[in-house]
């Protein structure tokens, strides 16, 4: 029980301290659940991510989710989402009700276009510690090269990436495995 509340507490800081969605929170998931909690390794992270980012929902709840399951089954599964989601309900409840009072309020617009910044800081960070931890070879980089630029030019379901790109690994990986 002690386990499983210290996974509720410890999603629920994330949770409250992180503005800006799911992959803001990744920096934090990441110092927390593997620098601070030894949770999880640097590469189950990077696979928590990648596999929170092709699933449906948001990837911080995934990651929080796959966390909680490793760590406690199922329970610790739920407890680590209820954990992550639970200060946002409140927040969120709590700033509905006042959003359109103060919205056209000056200091709050320049507010969150204060926070819109730091947030692409914060992804942006995010970012960089997974492409290291991701694009390991030429076939890893291959694959970046060719998501980013049909990313940039095509305009299709991040979906059709993902296939492609898992697709990809799986010839790229199996034709180097065959020529060693």
């Amino acid at each position: 029980m002690k386990e499983l509340w210290e996974l509720f507490i410890t999603f629920a800081k994330m949770g409250v301290l992180t503005f800006g969605g799911g992959m803001a929170m990744l920096p934090i998931l990441q110092r927390e659940v593997v620098e601070t909690k030894r949770w999880a390794t640097e590469d189950e992270i990077v696979d928590y991510f990648a596999i929170g980012q092709c699933t449906p929902g948001i990837i911080a709840v995934n990651t929080a989710t796959f966390v909680g399951q490793k760590r406690k089954g199922i329970s610790g599964g739920i407890v680590a989402t209820l954990g992550v989601v639970f200060p946002s309900l409140i927040i969120i409840s709590i700033l509905a009700g006042l959003i359109n009072n103060f919205s056209d309020v000056a200091w709050v617009q320049n507010a969150f276009a204060g926070i819109q910044v730091c947030v692409c800081v914060l992804i942006f960070n995010a970012v960089l510690k997974l492409l290291k931890k991701s694009v390991v070879d030429k076939w890893t980089a291959a694959i970046f090269v060719l998501v980013l630029l049909g990313g940039v030019f095509l305009n299709i379901s991040p979906v059709w990436f993902i296939l492609v790109a898992a697709v990809l690994g799986i010839l790229l990986k199996n034709l180097e495995v065959k020529r060693k």
